[in-house]
C-alpha cells in the first residue's frame, strides 16, 4: 500500500514538473524559436552534409558549402517575399475592388434564392479580411527571417557543435545500448529530414512550374511556400493553397480558382500517397494520430516552427521513452503498431 502511494506521489509530482516545464516553454517561445529554427535548419543540411563527408570532402569545406547555401536561399526568399510583398501591396485596391464585385454577386444571387440573412457572406466573404489574409501570410514568413543573423550564427556554432557531440556522448555514458539509442535517434531523424526536404522540393517546383503555366501572380512565391509548408505534416499543404486560391479567384474568377484547387489536390495526393510513401518505406513508427495531436501541441506551444519541428520532437521522445522498461508502454502508444510484433523495435530500427 506504501509503495502504491509513493508511486502516485512521484507521478503527480513529474506531471506537475512537466507542466511547469511546459509553461516556462511557452512564456521563452519568442527566445526559443530562433533557436528552434536554426536547429531546423540543421537537421535539413545535415544529411547532406554527412553525404559529402563520406564522398570524401574535407571538413571545412562541407561547412563552407552549406552555409553558402543556407546564406543564398535566405537572400533569395527575402528577396521574392519583399518583391511580392511591394507588388501585392501596389494591387492590392485592385483586387479588393475584384473581391468587392465577386460578394455582390453572391448577394444578389442569395437574394434571388430567397435568403434573407447576409451577414454570413459579409463576413465569410469580407475582402479586406482575405486580402489581409494572404498579407499576413507574407509577412509571417518575413517575421520568421527577421532575426537573420542570429540564425546564422546559431547554425554555425549548432554545426560546430554536432561534430563533438557523439564523443560526448560516449564519455558521459559507457553503457552500449544508450550510444545504440542516440545512433538510432540520429539515423531516424536525419531520414526523415532527407526524404521530406526530396518531396518538399519536388512539390514546390510541381506547384510553382504549373501555377507559372497558368499565369498566376506571384506563382514562384507561391511554389516556395509549397515547399516550406509541406515539412508541416498533414495540414501544411492545405495552408499553402489558401493564398493562390483567394488570388486566383480575384485574377480569373470562380472558374479559376477551382482551376487551381484541383491543380494543388493532383499534385498533392500523387505525391502524397505514391511518392513519399515509397521513399518513406517503413514509415516512421508513429501513428497517424499522433502526428496530428504533436502538430496541433508543438504548433501551440512554439509556433509555426514548432509545426516545422513536431515530427522529429515526437521522434525523438518516442525512441527516449523505449530506453527504460518503465516507460516502454508510452513508446506503444506513440507507435503505428510495429512495435506489438517487435521484441526490441529499437534494434530494428538501427
Amino acid at each position: 500500500m506504501e509503495t502504491t502511494d509513493t508511486t502516485q506521489r512521484v507521478s503527480l509530482a513529474s506531471l506537475a514538473y512537466l507542466v511547469i516545464i511546459l509553461a516556462g516553454v511557452k512564456v521563452a517561445s519568442p527566445i526559443l524559436v530562433p533557436f528552434l529554427l536554426s536547429l531546423f535548419l540543421v537537421i535539413i543540411f545535415k544529411p547532406f552534409a554527412d553525404k559529402l563527408h563520406e564522398r570524401g570532402l574535407p571538413g571545412w569545406l562541407v561547412f563552407t558549402i552549406i552555409l553558402t547555401v543556407i546564406l543564398l536561399f535566405d537572400f533569395l526568399l527575402v528577396m521574392i517575399i519583399s518583391a511580392s510583398l511591394g507588388s501585392f501591396s501596389n494591387n492590392m485596391d485592385l483586387y479588393v475592388n475584384k473581391l468587392q464585385t465577386y460578394r455582390d454577386e453572391l448577394i444578389f444571387l442569395s437574394g434571388k434564392l430567397g435568403i434573407q440573412d447576409r451577414s454570413q457572406i459579409d463576413t465569410l466573404f469580407d475582402p479586406q479580411r482575405l486580402m489581409g489574409f494572404i498579407a499576413g501570410t507574407l509577412n509571417s514568413f518575413s517575421d520568421l527571417l527577421s532575426n537573420g543573423i542570429l540564425i546564422l550564427l546559431t547554425v554555425v556554432f549548432i554545426f560546430i557543435e554536432a561534430k563533438i557531440f557523439p564523443a560526448k556522448v560516449r564519455a558521459i555514458t559507457r553503457r552500449p545500448e544508450n550510444i545504440r539509442y542516440f545512433t538510432v535517434i540520429n539515423k531516424q531523424i536525419n531520414q526523415y529530414m532527407m526524404i521530406k526536404t526530396y518531396v518538399s522540393l519536388g512539390t514546390g517546383v510541381l506547384i510553382g512550374g504549373l501555377l507559372a503555366l497558368v499565369r498566376l501572380d506571384f506563382a514562384v512565391l507561391w511554389g516556395l511556400i509549397a515547399f516550406l509548408l509541406n515539412y508541416i505534416p498533414n495540414i501544411g499543404s492545405l495552408i499553402a493553397a489558401i493564398p493562390p486560391v483567394i488570388l486566383a479567384l480575384v485574377q480569373f474568377g470562380p472558374g479559376g480558382a477551382l482551376g487551381i484547387v484541383l491543380i494543388y489536390l493532383a499534385v498533392n495526393f500523387v505525391i502524397g500517397n505514391y511518392i513519399e510513401p515509397k521513399l518513406m518505406g517503413h514509415g516512421l513508427g508513429l501513428s497517424v494520430l499522433v502526428v496530428f495531436l504533436s502538430l496541433i501541441f508543438w504548433g501551440w506551444l512554439l509556433g509555426p516552427v514548432g509545426m516545422f519541428l513536431s515530427i522529429p520532437i515526437t521522434l525523438v521522445f518516442k525512441i527516449i521513452m523505449q530506453i527504460n522498461p518503465d516507460t516502454r508502454w508510452m513508446a506503444i502508444l506513440l507507435g503505428d503498431g510495429t512495435e506489438l510484433s517487435e521484441e526490441d523495435p529499437v534494434s530494428a530500427a538501427a
